[in-house]
């Protein structure tokens, strides 16, 4: 079986990745093909060109490389015609991802089984994606509990199969070992600053989160700073925060869960690490800004009271959360203060972390990427078979 992915930014190499192993698990026949990161390579995916030219967010990133962009989507579409895969697996990135499947729909000839990994926030902003999605694609691939009926009552087969965060070793990691090897001393306080995994973010929030490191260590001399990144984002972040001491800044993906549960507390710019901080039990806040004309545009099509995830999964603002106007370094810094302390507010997160981790795990006891790989494969099976009947909002 040939299956062709495309994931664009590292949260989607981390659901490929994931993916592929466990469909090679059910099925191990496979060969795969695409554009994905690191991860993906080495399950054994070569990338058709780097998945970070994907990983643009805003208008003001987008704009000037439209044209880029779109003769990837020409070429992007061009290969899985000329390799013929019997699976089209879009992972996230739906800009790109739904594009690639316009082009494959647009010349009229047979196409493979398509997938759509990761459903686009219907429930947050633009509900009428939801039909067009169902236009282009045989199934989609749902993270959270209150998806699947936007998409069903399209009759496009919607699985809610839980998130990858519950597979990658969050929940029973220990940071000992971590703060050991990092020199932490037993006596000493962490604190993780996250900058996002796109260049973009980190030179956005480059001046807000090096306030908030100084602002915290003229208080805390001792306190030291985990800072998670990936190798093409390294020697920006070091540049950023050069000069500030006790600083460890760590870009090993296999090791993430340790460097997380070695976190007394965390900022993060918003996105999947704020989950997986959720999901590690790691207090925390985050912090995001955006251009001025994407912030207009977000807030005038914007249907949730929330950004984090967890918030959004419980109804109510569990984590602080910091956006636009109100991501200033002082308050955002008083507010890591006060979670280092053995505080109600941190006894408030860690106990409604625990309902999250519920909330993500899926319909069954088997891992999400399991969940997700029978999905696929059971739909290929039915389309194999002509069996193929799409689900109806009942079902």
């Amino acid at each position: 079986m040939k299956v062709y992915m495309v994931a664009g930014e590292a949260s989607g190499d981390v659901l490929g990745a994931l993916l592929m192993k466990s469909m090679t698990a059910e099925n191990p026949a496979m060969t795969f093909y695409g554009i994905g990161g690191p991860l993906m390579d080495r399950e054994g995916l070569r990338s058709l060109f780097p998945m970070n030219e994907l990983s643009l967010m805003g208008i003001t990133e987008v704009v000037p490389k439209i044209q880029a962009i779109l003769k990837r989507i020409k070429e992007t579409a061009a290969n899985i015609r000329q390799l013929q895969p019997d699976v089209f697996i879009s992972i996230d990135a739906p800009d790109f991802s739904f594009r690639v499947a316009k082009a494959l729909h647009a010349d009229g000839k047979p196409r493979p089984l398509m997938v759509h990994y990761v459903a686009p926030t219907v429930w947050a902003w633009r509900p009428g994606r939801a039909q067009k999605v169902a236009a282009l694609y045989d199934g989609i691939l749902c993270l959270f509990p209150f998806e699947p009926p936007y998409f069903l009552k399209h009759n496009l087969p919607s699985g809610y199969v839980g998130h990858p965060v519950m597979e990658q070793g969050f929940v029973d990691a220990s940071g000992d070992a971590m703060r050991a090897e990092m020199g932490v001393p037993p006596d000493a306080q962490t604190v993780g600053l996250m900058f996002g995994s796109r260049m973009g973010e980190v030179t956005r929030h480059a001046e807000i989160l090096r306030a908030i490191a100084d602002k915290l260590q003229k208080d805390k001399p001792n306190l030291h700073f985990i800072v998670p990144t990936l190798p093409y984002l390294e020697e920006k972040v070091r540049g950023i925060l050069n000069g500030v001491q006790n600083l460890h800044i760590i870009h090993n993906p296999d090791r993430k869960p340790e460097i997380f549960a070695a976190m007394d507390a965390a900022v993060a710019v918003s996105g999947t690490v704020a989950l997986e901080l959720s999901v590690a039990n790691v207090p925390h806040v985050i912090a995001y800004k955006m251009s001025p004309l994407t912030w207009a545009i977000v807030t005038r099509a914007i249907k949730v009271r929330y950004a984090h995830l967890a918030n959004i999964l419980l109804n109510k603002r569990v984590v602080p959360e910091y956006i636009q106007d109100n991501c200033k370094p002082d308050v955002i810094a008083a507010t890591i203060k006060g979670l280092l302390k053995d505080s109600y507010d941190v006894e408030e997160q860690r106990a409604e972390f625990a309902t999250v981790r519920k909330l993500l795990h899926g319909k069954t006891k088997d891992l999400p990427s399991k969940q997700a790989a029978q999905f696929v494969l059971e739909l290929h099976r039915q389309k194999t078979d002509k069996t193929f009947v799409p689900y109806t909002k009942a079902s």
